[in-house]
């Protein structure tokens, strides 16, 4: 047999089994978050925690800078998280979405980051920057909300009040996790929730009504 007929079987044996290798992980990569972790746990292998990571970054990330609007500090604070989750992975009990569970933390590392090193206190900023009593906003709808402008609205408001408002409306967190999430009661949620969406409408009504 001449060494070309051999290099060319060692190539066609390469890419088979390269084939293979990616068939696999393409595979892997199709499944659900709670086959992922339920497969990492069985097999105790870190690389299923790097597929949740490539999943999830990146929207951990846009929240991060979403709240503390440094690009640096949001990747700390990112990779902060991972690292805490990965840890805290074995106690998850998936009563809920990995995502669910995920957003929670995030906001919560955000939030106490804002409070400790930045003293963002709420309750402070709240009683300092108090908002008439308007109609409740359930009961009278604004039409035509601009999303764009809506956005610019929740840079006016408390990281906190944001932070709410975009667990409660974007990811559909529970009370109960944001709660944990913020480190106040239920009731305290349901109440901080109507301020800020009161909050937020009155901004919105002020700024954009008249044109």
């Amino acid at each position: 047999m001449s060494v070309m007929c051999v290099k060319f079987g060692y190539i066609l044996l390469y890419l088979s089994y390269y084939m293979m290798l990616t068939m696999k992980n393409e595979s892997i990569e199709l499944l659900k978050d709670d086959e992922i972790i339920s497969r990492m746990r069985a097999e105790n292998s870190s690389k299923y925690f790097e597929i949740l990571y490539n999943r999830y970054h990146y929207k951990v990330l846009d929240k991060c800078y979403s709240l503390v609007k440094n690009r640096k500090l949001a990747e700390e604070l990112a990779t902060d998280i991972f690292s805490k989750v990965y840890e805290k992975l074995p106690s998850f009990r998936q009563l809920s979405s990995f995502s669910s569970w995920l957003y929670s933390i995030t906001y919560n590392h955000c939030i106490d980051y804002l409070r400790e090193k930045k003293n963002m206190h709420y309750p402070n900023w709240a009683s300092e920057n108090n908002i008439p009593e308007i109609i409740d906003e359930t009961e009278e709808p604004i039409e035509d909300i601009n999303y764009e402008n809506l956005l610019l609205i929740l840079e006016m408001v408390h990281p906190e009040e944001k932070a709410l408002l975009l667990m409660k409306y974007q990811d559909e967190l529970s009370l109960k996790q944001i709660g944990s999430a913020l480190r106040i009661s239920e009731d305290a949620v349901k109440m901080r929730l109507k301020r800020a969406r009161t909050r937020v409408i009155y901004l919105y009504l002020q700024k954009y009504s008249n044109r």
